[in-house]
């Protein structure tokens, strides 16, 4: 998928009042380290993650989602009426039906004669939303487009302690397949596409390659239903994490190859990168395979947890915002979801916009120390 006519006119981001560290999580799971002789400090050194955020208790994702739309709207400068599309495309949603997009719209004051609907594709469902957007843009159907998403991980984190406490028949090897579950943060991300003509940026969105294997669906499975406030129903998470490392990034890397030709940059032709963030030995290994240079790429994850669907535009929101990515820059946006779904997408960056509501800078320098070259 190539693109003539589209813009990425502005992304933006929430972060969750509450943290939870790895340590405490831990602390929480101390009967089963104890049964299980567990050595604390695992969690963090396996996954590269010191905490992860919480939303507020009952809060729903589509009440921060219309937050984060508004920021999303007051720093495009774009006006609600010229949208023709609107995605809510995160894993968590209020309930099963009506769509959360709905609820979303209605609460920012959208236009009714947009296209409403919510996406589903896992950790990539931004960056899926984002391709369906562009693609009624490029057509001429629309002149603008959101997609938006909030993921809530509360019930996930809080159900996966209970019954990995509860579960007195875990043993070190069945219990790895839960772990990925400790994972997981809360993020609020939406990303703002815009007719050439319209744009006040620049941003050219350039185009898209997408690669699946779906013979490895079975790799991550949830069962987990954050509805109703919020409350988990059923059981939680289950991922063959080191399996579904090595399969994705196989994925990846075929993908990889289709986009140094259609889009026509080398691995040494890209500028900056924001990729979805799952755990340190994840990111290694496929910036090691596509012989990417790390020092180009934008990390959250050992301050937010793997964000799901919103992970991959939190990074370019902060990213962009701190001044990590520059104007003239060429951004390859790298995402590999469960599935095993991959998108790999290209920016030519111009233009920042100036968000009215900037995320504090004490925010914005933690992540780019966080980020900043070694000595």
């Amino acid at each position: 998928m190539k693109y003539e006519n589209v813009c990425v006119e502005a992304i933006e981001c929430a972060l969750p009042p509450e943290t939870v560290t790895s340590d405490e999580l831990e602390a929480r799971l101390a009967p089963l380290y104890e049964r299980l002789k567990l050595p604390y400090g695992r969690l963090e050194l396996m996954t590269g993650i010191k905490e992860r955020g919480l939303w507020e208790r009952g809060r729903l994702p589509g009440d921060q989602s219309v937050d984060t739309v508004k920021k999303l709207l007051a720093t495009s400068q774009v006006a609600p009426e010229r949208v023709g599309a609107f995605i809510h495309a995160s894993v968590c949603r209020d309930y099963q039906e009506p769509a959360t997009a709905c609820d979303v719209h209605r609460r920012v004051g959208l236009p009714q004669n947009a296209l409403i609907c919510d996406v589903s594709n896992a950790c990539l469902g931004l960056l899926t939303g984002a391709i369906h957007i562009a693609n009624m843009i490029e057509l001429g159907q629309i002149d603008a487009g959101v997609v938006v998403g909030t993921e809530t991980s509360r019930a996930l984190m809080e159900t996966t302690v209970e019954e990995l406490n509860a579960n007195e028949s875990l043993t070190r090897k069945t219990v790895k397949d839960a772990f990925a579950s400790l994972t997981i943060g809360s993020g609020s991300a939406a990303i703002m596409l815009v007719n050439r003509k319209l744009s006040k940026t620049g941003n050219r969105f350039l185009g898209a390659v997408v690669r699946a294997n779906t013979e490895r669906a079975d790799l991550c499975r949830s069962q987990v239903d954050v509805t109703a406030g919020g409350r988990a129903a059923g059981q939680t998470m289950k991922t063959d994490s080191e399996t579904l490392l090595h399969e994705g990034v196989a994925v990846a890397a075929r993908a990889f190859a289709r986009f140094e030709e259609e889009i026509g940059w080398s691995p040494d032709a890209i500028d900056r990168i924001f990729c979805h963030q799952v755990g340190k030995a994840h990111q290694k290994l496929l910036f090691d395979t596509l012989k990417l240079d790390s020092a180009k790429n934008f990390a959250t994850l050992p301050y937010l947890g793997n964000t799901g669907s919103v992970a991959l535009p939190t990074a370019a929101a902060l990213g962009i915002e701190s001044g990590f990515a520059k104007p003239g820059d060429k951004i390859g946006l790298f995402g590999i979801g469960s599935g095993i779904n991959v998108v790999l997408a290209a920016v030519d960056w111009q233009t920042t916009l100036p968000s009215p509501n900037p995320t504090p800078r004490e925010t914005l320098d933690r992540f780019l120390k966080l980020n900043a070259p070694e000595d």
